[in-house]
């Protein structure tokens, strides 16, 4: 799947688009959620998900997010950014509107997401809290 905003930027679903270094680079440098994490982790978790890659109208890789997902009845939206010089364009809201827009149209009924920040991009695609919260575990070996 690939789409154009009329201003040129791109969002493109082909996973061998991908600059995986500079996503590496992304998430283990620049993340709060993904600090540290190795670039064998991320290239595998890639290979593992269904992934957009932002382009500028010059093609230059700008942005990246990736769904886990069964394809059929749950997807878990993760690894959001936008490169900082890329930032304040609307490009974080246009990739999860994207993304929201693809998964639905699959026909699969529920996503979720995790943010510590960034409430107000998730919330214009229409993500909310939690309706049961009680009704979520977790087990996490991060040590977080």
């Amino acid at each position: 799947m690939q789409t154009t905003r009329e201003d040129g930027y791109q969002i493109d679903t082909s996973a061998q688009r991908l600059d995986l270094a500079l996503v590496h680079h992304w998430l283990a440098n620049d993340s709060y959620w993904a600090k540290g994490r190795s670039a064998d982790v991320v290239a595998r978790s890639v290979r593992s998900s269904l992934c957009f890659g932002v382009y500028t109208p010059d093609r230059r890789h700008v942005g990246f997010a990736r769904a886990v997902t069964d394809h059929a009845t749950f997807a878990w939206i993760c690894d959001v950014y936008i490169a900082p010089d890329s930032r304040a364009l609307g490009l974080g809201t246009w990739l999860v509107r994207v993304i929201v827009d693809h998964v639905r149209a699959a026909g699969i009924p529920r996503l979720v997401l995790t943010t510590r920040d960034a409430h107000t991009v998730y919330e214009k695609s229409g993500f909310t809290g939690l309706a049961a919260p009680e009704r979520w575990m977790e087990i996490d070996l991060r040590g977080v």
